[in-house]
């Protein structure tokens, strides 16, 4: 299958495309500098130059495709209103991608978050939340999972709150560059919250699969970890680090911190029953002992 991935350089994305390729795909990968196309090309993609906000080229690029996996999505979370540019930008994209590929009955798989249930685990039939920070992300995924009536074979892919690879990324990834710029590794709220985890490798696994033989309109969970102590993370990056570790305000996270607080552990049983993905990389405490100090 020829597959155009957005996103495809970064930490998930990378791996996707390593996964598609080993797979027998091919894989043309949305690129938005000289870097991320030398970095596209040197992982054995062809290299499609263009950003999310370059509609025309995403058009073009689903048109030639096969399938389309999308993962980008701006990383500035300084502030409410960069958040927003962020979401608005991702929205406009998926719209280009999703209307191009109406009536072809060709794949297009999408990213949200696993959405957080009070009281218990969230599962794959919980719907997304459209409040609160990125709540635009939960309604344009539930309009692009809507064009399965219009011959789009759509899924969503809700990935948990830290993906990670060799200790780095998500965000425990975030928890880790405040500890390491402010010297105390630290957690909002008491730390008892618990947050999803998956490895970035079985992630990619999962985007496959998806891609592959998911039936339109469906959402699946890349969960690993259902749920880790928010504290128990802030205590192995404090160790890693040789730093303390301690409550902070959550303001400290900016827009993202309400949900940083928030109790949000999450399933992926029906996941693993139907498209058959089994997590097989460490989980996130175990692969926090990679940090580098």
């Amino acid at each position: 299958m020829r597959v155009l991935v957005t996103g495809g350089t970064g930490l998930i994305g990378s791996a996707v495309v390593a996964e598609l390729l080993g797979n027998g795909h091919t894989v043309h990968a949305l690129a938005r500098s000289d870097a991320s196309a030398r970095a596209a090309a040197a992982a054995g993609a062809e290299p499609l130059r263009g950003s999310l906000t370059d509609l025309d080229v995403l058009r073009a690029g689903a048109a030639d495709a096969d399938g389309v996996i999308h993962l980008a999505f701006g990383n500035d979370f300084s502030s409410p209103e960069a958040l927003t540019r962020a979401v608005d930008e991702e929205s406009a994209a998926l719209a280009a991608l999703g209307t191009t590929l109406i009536g072809s009955d060709r794949p297009l798989v999408t990213v949200a978050g696993t959405p957080a249930v009070p009281g218990r685990a969230s599962t794959e039939s919980d719907p997304l939340s459209t409040d609160g920070p990125v709540g635009g992300r939960g309604r344009t995924v539930t309009e692009i999972l809507g064009l399965a009536a219009r011959g789009v074979r759509t899924s969503a892919v809700r990935m948990p709150r830290t993906v990670h690879n060799a200790g780095e990324g998500g965000f425990a990834g975030m928890l880790t560059g405040i500890a390491r710029r402010t010297g105390v590794s630290g957690y909002p709220g008491t730390g008892t919250q618990r947050w999803p985890a998956v490895h970035a490798l079985d992630a990619a696994v999962l985007f496959r699969l998806a891609l592959e033989k998911a039936e339109a309109g469906t959402s699946w969970h890349a969960v690993a970890d259902e749920g880790d102590e928010v504290r128990d993370i802030a205590a192995a990056i404090g160790r890693r680090l040789g730093l303390p570790v301690e409550p902070v305000p959550t303001d400290t996270y900016g827009p993202l911190g309400p949900i940083f607080a928030t109790d949000q552990p999450s399933s992926s049983v029906r996941t693993q029953q139907v498209l058959g993905w089994k997590p097989e990389h460490p989980g996130l405490l175990a692969d926090l002992e990679n940090l580098r100090p």
